[in-house]
C-alpha cells in the first residue's frame, strides 16, 4: 500500500570521519584511514550539513555509540551555522532519565526553531552496551526502551507524568511550558518480535534497513496489521552515477579497497551482537565475494558496505533514474521517508540532491 504522506529525504551526518570509502560508525569496531581522511570536526560537518540544506535534504541523522561525538552537542552546534535543515537526533534508551531527556529535547526545539525528530536506538552489541554500564539482555533492553519512549512522548506533550514499571520509576515529571507547538516525532529501529512490538505501541517511524522489496514487504504487513497509523522510513546507502556502468565502476572500487583483514574482524563482530538487523543485513552478503555484482541481492541493491559497516550495510547501485525507480518501488510499498548517504557525504549530498532527487520526486508526484 503506498504511502500518501509526504515525501521525506533525510540526509546523514558522518560523525566518526569521512572518506571515500566505508568503514566502521563506532570504535567498538575500529575505521579504516581511508574512511576517515576527513576528520569529523565541527568545519567539516558545517561543510556536510550547508550541503544538504542547499541539495534540499529534509533533516541530518546522527549515529550514537562509542566513538560517534555527543549528538546533542554537535547539532546544537550545527543549528546554529544553517537555516532551515533539521535533525534527527539519535540517542540509547536508558542511558539518561527520560525527563532529562525531554528537558533536552524541549530546549532544542525551542531554540531551533522545532527543527528535531528523535530516533530512539536501544543498542544491538552487547560489547558496546556494557561500555556505558548496562547490562540487561536483548528483550530487557526493549522492555527498558518502551517505558523510556512513553514517559518521554507524554513529557513532550506537556503531560503530567507519573510512570511505574519494571525498569523506570517516575514520580510528577512535567516540563515547565513546553514548546509543543513543534511536535517531536520518534523515530525507532529494530527487527526482532520484541522491537516490532515497540515500534507499534510507541513510535511515529519505524526505521528499517535496506532489504530486498520483498521481505520489507512482509515486515510492513505484520507491523500495518497491529498498528495502522506507524509510518516507514528507510536507511539507504545511494552509488548514484550518469550511467549504470560508472555506478558500478565505483562500487568495484569500493570493493578493491575494502582489506580482507577488516572484513573478517567485522563479521567476527557481528556475529556476536544480539541484533536481528545486524542478522538480516549479514545474511544478505554472506561473508563477501570479490565481485561486486555478486553482492547484487536484488536489482540495483549491493551488500558490499555492510562487508565492513555495521548498521546499514546496503546501498543502491546504478544510474540517477534506475536508483530513482528503486527508491519508488520502496516507496510503493508504504515507505515515506528515506535516510540517505554517499562517500564522501559532502559531495554525495549534492550529487544525490540535484540528480536522484529531482527524478524521485517526479515519480513521486505522477
Amino acid at each position: 500500500m503506498p504511502d500518501n504522506s509526504p515525501l521525506l529525504l533525510h540526509w546523514f551526518l558522518p560523525t566518526g570521519g569521512d572518506g571515500r570509502d566505508p568503514g566502521g560508525v563506532t570504535a567498538v569496531q575500529g575505521r579504516t584511514g581511508a574512511a576517515t581522511r576527513r576528520p569529523a570536526d565541527i568545519g567539516y560537518l558545517t561543510q556536510v550539513a550547508r550541503a544538504a540544506e542547499q541539495a534540499g535534504f529534509h533533516s541530518l541523522l546522527t549515529p550514537v555509540g562509542l566513538g560517534c561525538v555527543d549528538p546533542w552537542i554537535l547539532t546544537s552546534a550545527l543549528a546554529q551555522h544553517t537555516d532551515r535543515i533539521g535533525f534527527l537526533v539519535a540517542f540509547r534508551a536508558g542511558f539518561a532519565s527520560p525527563t532529562l531527556l525531554a528537558q533536552q529535547a524541549d530546549a532544542f526545539r525551542r531554540f531551533a526553531g522545532g527543527r528535531l525528530r528523535l530516533n530512539v536506538v536501544t543498542g544491538g552489541d552487547p560489547v558496546e552496551q556494557r561500555a556505558y554500564g548496562d547490562h540487561l539482555a536483548h528483550d530487557q533492553r526493549y522492555a527498558r526502551t518502551d517505558e523510556v519512549m512513553a514517559v518521554l512522548r507524554d513529557l513532550l506533550d506537556g503531560k503530567l507524568v507519573d510512570h511505574s514499571g519494571e525498569h523506570l520509576t517516575v514520580e510528577g515529571a512535567q516540563l515547565h511550558d513546553p514548546a509543543v507547538q513543534h511536535p517531536v516525532p520518534l523515530y525507532f529501529g529494530g527487527a526482532s518480535p520484541a522491537a516490532e512490538a515497540v515500534a507499534a505501541r510507541r513510535a511515529d517511524v519505524q526505521l528499517l534497513w535496506g532489504e530486498p522489496p520483498a521481505a520489507l514487504a512482509q515486515r510492513i504487513a505484520r507491523l500495518r496489521a497491529v498498528a495502522p497509523e506507524l509510518r516507514y522510513g528507510l536507511r539507504l546507502h545511494i552509488i548514484s552515477r550518469d550511467t549504470a556502468a560508472e555506478a558500478w565502476a565505483e562500487a568495484d572500487r569500493i570493493l578493491a579497497g575494502i582489506d580482507p583483514e577488516a572484513v573478517r574482524a567485522s563479521q567476527e563482530r557481528f556475529a556476536r551482537m544480539d541484533s536481528t538487523g545486524q542478522a538480516r543485513m549479514a545474511a544478505l552478503h554472506g561473508g563477501g565475494s570479490a565481485d561486486a555484482a555478486k553482492l547484487e541481492v536484488a536489482p540495483n541493491l549491493w551488500a558490499g558496505i555492510g562487508l565492513v559497516r555495521e548498521g546499514a550495510g546496503t546501498a543502491l547501485v546504478g544510474s540517477h533514474d534506475e536508483v530513482a525507480q528503486r527508491l519508488h518501488a520502496y516507496r510503493r510499498l508504504g515507505i515515506g521517508e528515506f535516510i540517505l548517504s554517499g562517500y564522501p557525504h559532502l559531495e554525495e549530498a549534492y550529487r544525490v540532491g540535484e540528480e536522484v532527487a529531482p527524478r524521485l520526486r517526479a515519480l513521486d508526484a505522477a
